[in-house]
């Protein structure tokens, strides 16, 4: 679920590790983020969720019992659930890679930041999706299988030739800006497109679009465009 436009993201923050916790819940209230709870595991977090519904969950990946990649898979198929920031660490990159696959709207580095945290929590609240590019980028390029021979083809020929330009841009981790001012297109107009990119793709945000956009083959490793 997503906030109305102009209202304070509900947070609730899931981690282990109590001082951790606590750290990140004085952050986001000093920011004037309202936090409605907190887990200290993966089967907390769901139920939690369920009795909050808070727009925006920070999720820890290794928890105890059920760990934050099947808590967010979880989150991520049902209806109407909340958005959720995956918190991790340079060292767990096989982790992110599988915890965006789940359905993750994106990660932040532990490390990163207050300034970030709060302002990644507002991007993931508002529907948007964080992607750290060249991190990302290399998160897929490491952890993916090869792609079939002529998947690109089958997953992309429905699309648009504007379309498939736009879907090789947000693969390569350009913002709808960034794609706008490539292709001499308005902001809106660029959003227009990947909306309806996402609907022919069957997934839920430019995260997802990001990962099929490489499993697919459509981009290689490297960023160059297959074809």
């Amino acid at each position: 679920m997503s906030p109305d436009s102009g209202s304070t993201p509900r947070v609730l923050v899931a981690d282990d590790h109590a001082l951790v916790r606590s750290g990140i819940v004085g952050l986001l209230e000093a920011a004037d983020l309202e936090v409605v709870g907190e887990a200290g595991d993966g089967l907390e977090a769901l139920e939690a969720a369920r009795r909050l519904r808070p727009d925006v969950v920070l999720m820890d990946i290794r928890m105890p019992g059920l760990d934050g990649i099947e808590a967010t898979a979880r989150l991520a198929a049902g209806p109407d659930g909340p958005r959720v920031l995956v918190l991790t660490t340079f060292d767990l990159d096989e982790y992110v890679y599988r915890a965006l696959r789940a359905g993750a709207a994106g990660f932040l580095l532990k490390d990163a930041p207050p300034e970030r945290l709060v302002d990644a929590v507002r991007t993931v609240a508002r529907g948007e999706a964080l992607l750290a590019p060249a991190l990302t980028r290399r998160l897929i390029e490491r952890y993916l299988a090869t792609p079939q021979p002529g998947a690109a083809e089958e997953t992309a020929h429905d699309l648009t030739p504007r379309e498939r330009e736009v879907w090789l841009l947000i693969a390569r981790g350009m913002s709808n800006q960034e794609v706008g001012e490539r292709l001499f297109l308005s902001e809106a107009t660029v959003k227009a497109h990947v909306t309806r990119l996402l609907a022919k793709l069957g997934v839920r945000d430019r995260v997802q679009a990001v990962v099929a956009a490489y499993e697919s083959g459509l981009v290689r490793p490297g960023g160059a465009a297959s074809g």
